[in-house]
């Protein structure tokens, strides 16, 4: 079940920004802050696609070694699995942003991914789109990457209560209904371990700084271990 939020948690968490091209992405290779217990690095490379709006850029961060794919990377590494993400995340994408980039960037992969990550639908909030629209969006993606035969971990995303009870009644069941319609592994609410903690967000209120993205990835890394399918 979803947590209550203010308006000014979700302010705090919901980016918003300008456009850029759309990346042909190469896999990172810098780490997060390992856990306690550091496991080996073992098995064959677990390729894994995010694909997203400035929540995975980085923006704001001060190199890309700080954006969220880069490090759940190295997170996921430090638990032992063979873990290469490649970013694909674009500041101020809305959904429907990325659906129109999603196969291109799904296709343009060197190696076929074992998981694709995606998170939209901050931006859709933000201006108030209708939410009829982002569910349009986000299934057409999870089309594309059945098709494709590529399993999905989709990243939850709350509206804020003064867009109104209709608004979010109608926005935040998007994302479990469709990751039960796809068989698609969810998190509930991506921004949920900074919601609330300013000491976590940038001076813009918008994005995670850097030590909220490692919460961030505290809270998910698990997660996404668990979406990647076994090792054949």
């Amino acid at each position: 079940m979803y947590r209550v939020v203010t308006a000014g948690a979700i302010a705090l968490a919901l980016g918003a920004c300008s456009g850029s091209s759309v990346p042909v992405p190469e896999a990172s290779t810098s780490a997060a802050a390992p856990p306690e217990a550091v496991l080996p690095v073992m098995g064959p490379e677990r390729h894994i696609l995010a694909v997203g709006d400035s929540l995975f850029a980085g923006y704001g961060l001060a190199s890309a070694a700080e954006s969220y794919p880069a490090r759940l990377e190295g997170a996921l590494r430090a638990r032992g699995i063979n873990a290469r993400i490649a970013n694909a995340g674009v500041s101020g994408d809305t959904s429907a942003a990325g659906a129109q980039r999603f196969g291109f960037v799904l296709k343009s992969q060197p190696v076929k991914p074992d998981l694709v990550i995606i998170e939209f639908g901050g931006n859709d909030v933000l201006r108030g789109l209708p939410p009829e629209q982002t569910r349009r969006n986000l299934k057409q993606m999870l089309d594309e990457a059945k098709a494709a035969r590529v399993p999905v971990l989709v990243m939850g995303m709350l509206a804020p209560p003064n867009l109104g009870p209709d608004y979010k009644r109608a926005f935040e069941p998007i994302y479990p209904e469709l990751a039960r319609q796809y068989g698609a592994r969810l998190v509930p609410f991506f921004l949920a371990p900074v919601q609330g903690k300013a000491d976590l967000i940038q001076a813009d209120h918008i994005h995670p700084n850097a030590r909220g993205v490692d919460e961030i990835v505290a809270a998910t890394a698990g997660s996404v271990a668990k979406a990647l399918p076994p090792v054949r």
